[in-house]
């Protein structure tokens, strides 16, 4: 095997090694890490080089207060959303816990996606113990997203909306980077939808 077959083989076995985590250390990354890890995601490609998006960093007090709040909505939403008609009309007088988000959240799978997503809904749920049907144990274990999953460090993507689709694309391509930099530093991360409901509480 030469030296060209070789790198190639490596880099395929790191690229499979990624996993996203979803239970962490409260260890503190070094800030010179968290430097690195942020350079090396800017080295993605993006659209005439524009970068089109902006990294906000919460550690600390403020990761803290960010995620207290979040938790605070999902507490009075996932509660609210398993009781009757009277607790659903009580929410939408006080607005509390309902998303504040100015985009579309959550979308129907199409049907040739649906399956992949159940099927991985369905051993992740196994994994954390938690039984088909339990809707309180399940709601307790999506509100660990919003307790970062114990991360000590919470990156927010934003992008800029005159690009629309064309700047997601190259946040995705820069966020990919950024996990990749992470991993090879030996640090976990995971990918999170769920915390763009309340955009107002960051």
């Amino acid at each position: 095997m030469n030296s060209n077959e070789h790198d190639a083989k490596w880099v395929s076995q790191f690229l499979a090694s990624r996993r996203s985590t979803r239970d962490f250390l409260p260890t503190p990354v070094p800030q010179e890490i968290l430097d690195q890890i942020l350079t090396d995601s800017l080295t993605a490609p993006s659209w005439s080089n524009t970068r089109p998006f902006k990294v906000a960093i919460a550690t600390g007090d403020v990761r803290d207060r960010i995620s207290n709040e979040f938790l605070s909505r999902w507490g009075v939403l996932s509660k609210i959303m398993r009781k009757g008609v009277k607790n659903k009309l009580r929410l939408l007088y006080s607005r509390y816990g309902l998303p504040t988000s100015n985009r579309t959240i959550v979308k129907p799978y199409v049907a040739e996606l649906r399956p992949r997503a159940q099927r991985v809904g369905k051993e992740l749920y196994e994994l954390f113990g938690v039984k088909r049907g339990d809707r309180e144990a399940r709601d307790k274990q999506w509100g660990k997203n919003y307790a970062f999953f114990g991360a000590p460090v919470e990156l927010f993507i934003y992008i800029h909306k005159s690009l629309h689709v064309y700047a997601a694309s190259d946040a995705g391509l820069m966020m990919q980077n950024l996990m990749l930099s992470a991993h090879a530093h030996g640090l976990g991360t995971c990918a999170q939808g769920a915390v763009n409901i309340w955009d107002d509480a960051i």
